[in-house]
């Protein structure tokens, strides 16, 4: 069984703007980037995205989200004095200048790693929970490898280099994904633009939130070896967008190729939800059940992401089973849903129970069985 779904019968959107010839995506001056959709995970635009790099400051951003499970799991509180280690204090590179032998409360240790980028700050919070940096960086692989972070592997909580520390700008997109929607409130932290701590006043590294009022996160990053890196994000009505742009040239640049990806994403895509996790799409004929339906739908909310102009070429397609026989989970497969774009097949989901559908009694099942019997008699003579 197989309906069909033209453009008007879409959900409607705000606006549909002139169609439009959409062009081929800028050029970086950047080693990798991508750009993402972040409702619907769709790659908009990317080059070398799954090429090994060196993350450098950027690895903080995993460094928070370890931060931020163990916030949230209640094993650390933002209260909690931490000490501070000779190790973390005689870090290299960037500094919230916390000394040793002193006690500084996970909050402001939070803001000093994601507001000034402190190296000494990412090691204070990493033996603070796990006792050592090395065992930290164990934790962070693993949350990683939850994340499907597959081309990512961590030795340290700040980025410096070693040969073993490198990930990829699909894998920062992944992670920058599920930061923003699993903490939204948490995530604010990324957009604020100075801390000072100690007597010193220091500003936030992404100086995007300063130029564009859409940006609202996200960390930059920077060695020799990596170049100028930065992972951005932004929301403009209701899209938001991710964008990984790694190995530029300077400070400057990375701002300027950032801002170029994420006005391109917008100016050329739109972003529609079509339906909700658990929506009723349609029902389904269930047999030898102690009903005769099921509702169907989505597991997860349905999001794509389209040339702009370009909504109502959408066609959504729906195949259910032919033959649904309880008893039924909740949550069983029973068919498919896919969406295309002209003659492009965009994406496709499985269809699945809405509810339990118990097993009839032994009178439905008789009942049912005959009824089959009498429709297969009736197709073998059409």
């Amino acid at each position: 069984m197989s309906f069909a779904t033209q453009a008007q019968d879409l959900p409607t959107p705000t606006q549909v703007p002139t169609p439009q010839i959409i062009p081929s995506a800028p050029n970086m001056a950047a080693n990798a980037y991508v750009l993402v959709d972040f409702d619907s995970g769709d790659i908009l635009a990317e080059k070398n995205a799954d090429e090994r790099v060196e993350p450098a400051s950027l690895t903080k951003i995993m460094t928070g989200f370890v931060v931020i499970n163990e916030l949230i799991n209640g094993n650390i509180k933002m209260s909690d004095p931490v000490n501070i280690s000779s190790k973390a204090w005689k870090m290299p590179g960037s500094k919230m200048f916390i000394e040793v032998g002193k006690q500084v409360s996970v909050q402001d240790l939070i803001k000093g790693m994601v507001i000034q980028s402190g190296n000494d700050a990412s090691v204070a919070l990493a033996e603070h929970i796990a006792g050592s940096e090395a065992v930290f960086a164990e934790l962070m692989n693993k949350y990683a490898a939850n994340l499907g972070m597959t081309n990512t592997h961590y030795v340290n909580s700040t980025g410096l280099p070693d040969p073993d520390h490198y990930t990829t700008a699909n894998d920062l997109a992944k992670l920058t994904r599920a930061l923003i929607s699993q903490f939204p409130e948490e995530y604010k932290w990324y957009s604020e633009k100075q801390f000072t701590f100690n007597g010193i006043t220091q500003y936030n590294r992404n100086k995007l939130l300063w130029q564009d009022a859409t940006v609202d996160g996200l960390k930059t990053g920077h060695t020799e070896s990596a170049g100028y890196c930065l992972v951005s994000s932004a929301k403009r009505e209701d899209m938001r967008l991710i964008s990984v742009v790694l190995g530029t040239e300077s400070a400057n640049m990375r701002i300027q190729e950032s801002q170029k990806i994420l006005n391109y994403g917008f100016r050329f895509f739109e972003t529609h939800k079509l339906y909700s996790s658990m929506q009723r799409l349609n029902d389904a004929r269930v047999w030898e059940g102690n009903r005769d339906q099921v509702g169907v739908g989505l597991t997860d909310d349905l999001y794509i992401t389209i040339p702009r102009g370009q909504y109502k070429s959408l066609k959504i397609e729906t195949t259910i089973n032919n033959h649904i026989e309880a008893p039924l989970a909740q949550l069983d497969n029973l068919g498919t849903l896919s969406v295309s774009l002209g003659d492009t097949l965009i994406t496709e989901k499985p269809i699945v129970a809405l509810a339990n559908v118990e097993e009839g009694s032994f009178f439905k099942k008789l009942i049912d069985q005959i009824k089959q019997i009498i429709n297969s008699l009736f197709h073998l003579f059409d």
